[in-house]
């Protein structure tokens, strides 16, 4: 047997019966929050639910906060999967209602419709902050998170050089910010440079803005043409940041324009 190939090791009884147990316990939980709102969440409400004692919660999960983190975790990770679905579809060409639809777009659809889809789970992610809850510092939360924004930076910049997005023309970003960009932790496959990154923030604030609208009900009035009225957005964001992108680095110093260069640091790492 190859010295890198990985031997799976058969869970033991005990394990299975934990795992069972621990995916018992989240579903209930889900299902409380879907019925009660995310500040409602207790582990006593969840053990009534499931018809056991809170001390035998206590085996699964020691807090409160524990079983939020992990409900976080389980949201980010469900909703990764769904943009990728989305994404995987288009792909293969299976579902795309409208030819040549950028995959940002479809990636956006797909996060919008687990949203609407799901929005208490979503607002335990995007809604006001539970009393008394912190994530752990990069903790599976975190972990979780930046599977999705690796996911949304791959199609929003597919077919980019680093030196294009080091001079993509944004307004001059001041020295103080793009060394904090600069130290962001990053979750793609390589490091932005700060204009990069300061596209990305903009467009993911201005995209997760509109799925919050309408999943808290403040887009209501649009009635059922609030999927198309989305779908022009994303296509004018991306028109947008990849408009700020010079088609070739070159020809943007050469012009004099753009916010200068970047950290250096690419995509591939």
């Amino acid at each position: 047997m190859p010295a890198d190939e990985h031997v799976t090791v058969p869970q033991t009884l005990r394990q299975r019966r934990r795992a069972a147990a621990t995916r018992e316990i989240l579903d209930a939980a889900e299902h409380h929050i879907a019925e009660s709102g995310p500040a409602a969440l207790s582990l006593r409400a969840v053990a009534r639910g499931l018809g056991m004692t809170v001390q035998a919660l206590y085996h699964y999960f020691p807090s409160r906060e524990a079983l939020v983190t992990e409900l976080i975790a389980k949201a980010y990770g469900d909703l990764a999967d769904a943009v990728q679905a989305a994404v995987d579809t288009a792909l293969d060409d299976t579902a795309p209602d409208e030819p040549g639809l950028p995959r940002l777009v479809i990636a956006a659809e797909g996060y919008r419709r687990w949203a609407v889809a799901h929005p208490e789970r979503f607002q335990l992610l995007y809604g006001t902050p539970l009393r008394d809850y912190a994530a752990p510092v990069e903790g599976p939360t975190t972990q979780a998170m930046r599977r999705m924004s690796s996911i949304f930076e791959r199609e929003m910049f597919d077919g980019f050089t680093v030196a294009q997005l080091a001079a993509a023309e944004t307004p001059a970003l001041s020295p103080e910010l793009r060394a904090y960009l600069e130290q962001l932790p990053h979750y793609g496959p390589g490091r932005l440079p700060p204009p990069a990154t300061a596209l990305l923030l903009s467009a993911w604030g201005h995209l997760n803005g509109l799925v919050i609208l309408e999943v808290f009900g403040h887009a209501s009035f649009l009635g059922g043409h609030q999927a198309e009225i989305f779908r022009l957005a994303m296509r004018n964001l991306l028109d947008d940041v990849h408009r700020q992108i010079p088609a070739s680095a070159s020809a943007s110093a050469s012009a004099g324009t753009g916010s200068g260069s970047g950290s250096g640091a690419g995509l591939s790492g």
